[in-house]
C-alpha cells in the first residue's frame, strides 16, 4: 500500500483513540497535532517524514511514532518534581539551533558549550525523560549551578563501554549504549583524557546525532576522510541530529573542524 499523508492521518487517529485527547491536520503545512484536551499541550508531527520512514521501515515506524507519541503525553500530563529525584538528572547535548524555550515559551534551562553544541538538562522517566525548565527549577528552588553539578556526577556514572573498529591504520571508537545518552558521554572530561592518553595521534570527537559518540584516534588525512563521511551518514540517519561538524580534542578543548576531502581539516 502507497503510504501518503492522509492515510497516514487516519491510521494515527485510529491508533491513538482515546476520550482524552483532541487531533488536528493541518493541510497547508501537511502536519498533524496531538494534545491533551484540557491542557491543550501536545506535540505535532510533520507528516511527509514519517511517510518517508514507513517506505523505508514499513509498519515498525509507525508503531514506534506510536510509542513515542504516548509517552510524550503521559509525560506532558504528569506533575514532576526534582527533589528526590537527583539520581534521575543527567546532561543531554543538542544543537545550537534546538529551541531554548517550550511550546509554551517557558524558557528550558541550558548552558553553552561549543559553537555547534549546547547542554540541556533531562529528568529521566524511564522509557523517556523530560528536559527541565526554568519554572520547574524555580519551583523546587533549584539554580542552574546546582542542576548543573548534579548532572554532571550523574552522567560520570554512565558505562563507557565502546566498539572499535580500525581503518586505514585510524582507530574508530563507538559509544552506543542507548540510554539516551551516548552523545552526553562528550561532557566527561575523564573519559576523554582516558582516550586522549591512549591516542597515538589526534583525537577527534564526533555527535552526530543522539545515540552515539564517536572518538577517533586519527593518524592519517586517510583518517580524516573517514571521520567526515562516517559523521555525515550518522547525522542524516540520526533521530535526533546535533552536528555534522567533528571536533579535535586538545588541551581540555573542543574546536570544531571543516574536513576537506582528500585535506587535513580547517579550524
Amino acid at each position: 500500500m502507497k503510504m501518503t499523508s492522509l492515510k497516514l492521518k487516519k491510521i494515527l487517529d485510529d491508533k491513538l483513540a482515546n476520550e482524552n485527547y483532541r487531533t488536528s491536520y493541518n493541510r497547508d503545512k501537511d502536519t498533524f497535532r496531538i494534545e491533551w484536551k484540557e491542557s491543550r499541550k501536545g506535540m505535532t508531527i510533520t507528516l511527509p517524514n514519517v511517510v518517508a520512514k514507513y517506505n523505508t521501515r514499513g509498519e515498525a515506524a509507525i508503531e514506534e511514532l506510536v510509542d513515542h507519541i504516548n509517552e510524550a503525553l503521559r509525560i506532558m500530563n504528569e506533575e514532576h518534581q526534582l527533589t528526590g529525584m537527583e539520581k534521575h538528572i543527567f546532561p543531554v547535548i543538542r544543537a545550537t539551533s534546538f529551541p531554548t524555550t517550550t511550546k509554551s515559551e517557558i524558557k528550558l534551562v541550558y548552558k553553552e558549550h561549543t559553537a555547534e553544541t549546547r547542554i540541556y538538562y533531562a529528568l529521566d522517566l524511564g522509557k523517556s525523560y523530560r528536559l527541565i525548565d526554568e519554572d520547574l527549577l524555580e519551583k523546587e528552588g533549584w539554580n542552574k549551578d546546582r542542576i548543573d553539578e548534579i548532572a554532571t556526577f550523574n552522567l560520570r556514572s554512565l558505562e563507557t563501554e565502546y566498539k572499535m573498529d580500525r581503518v586505514a591504520d585510524n582507530n574508530f571508537y563507538f559509544f552506543a549504549k542507548q540510554d539516551g545518552y551516548d552523545a552526553s558521554r562528550i561532557l566527561n572530561e575523564a573519559l576523554l583524557e582516558e582516550m586522549k592518553a591512549n591516542s597515538s595521534g589526534e583525537l577527534a570527537i564526533a555527535v552526530p546525532h543522539q545515540d552515539v559518540l564517536i572518538i577517533a584516534d586519527i593518524q592519517n588525512k586517510t583518517g580524516y576522510d573517514i571521520l567526515a563521511q562516517m559523521t555525515m551518514k550518522f547525522f542524516a540517519e540520526g533521530r535526533i541530529p546535533i552536528t555534522s561538524l567533528p571536533f579535535i580534542y586538545e588541551n581540555k578543548e573542543l574546536e570544531p573542524i571543516f574536513i576537506l576531502a582528500k585535506n587535513k581539516p580547517e579550524k
